[in-house]
């Protein structure tokens, strides 16, 4: 995960109440890489909407964010999607920060995922909107 070396990744949730975060990693971490107009956020096993709502706050709330920016949103490792149609409509409507000309990659490789991310594509009506198998193929296509 090359954009993770390049600046310092940020991660927040409402899990991670412990000291220990390790053993309550926070639900996405992303980096933002200026030089690739790039975000790449890592979502963990299991995400709600309140979740993405948060990794939203965070992200806009950082001085390098831009909305015309590019995004890889690897949510291959998710295995719970508390998620119900109202949410989906939600948060491609009014929570999603990213321009609509922005490139959107999503890496998801279950049945579960690759729906939550067909789900926000056709919500979106995005036209720069892929979804692969692998973080590679993602970053690979963001960067044509």
């Amino acid at each position: 995960m090359g954009a993770f070396d390049q600046k310092q990744t940020l991660g927040f949730g409402t899990r991670s109440q412990s000291p220990s975060r390790e053993d309550h990693p926070a639900p996405v971490r992303f980096t933002i890489d200026p030089k690739r107009r790039l975000v790449i956020a890592k979502f963990g096993e299991r995400i709600t909407a309140h979740d993405i709502h948060l990794y939203v706050q965070n992200l806009c709330s950082q001085p390098g964010f831009d909305p015309s920016y590019s995004e890889v949103a690897d949510i291959s490792s998710v295995k719970e999607l508390p998620l119900e149609g109202a949410d989906f409509l939600k948060l491609a409507d009014q929570v999603d920060p990213f321009a609509f000309q922005s490139k959107r990659a999503f890496v998801a490789q279950t049945p579960v995922q690759r729906h939550a991310a067909q789900m926000h594509k056709i919500l979106r009506t995005q036209r720069h909107f892929e979804i692969f198998a692998t973080l590679e193929e993602a970053e690979q296509w963001i960067g044509r």
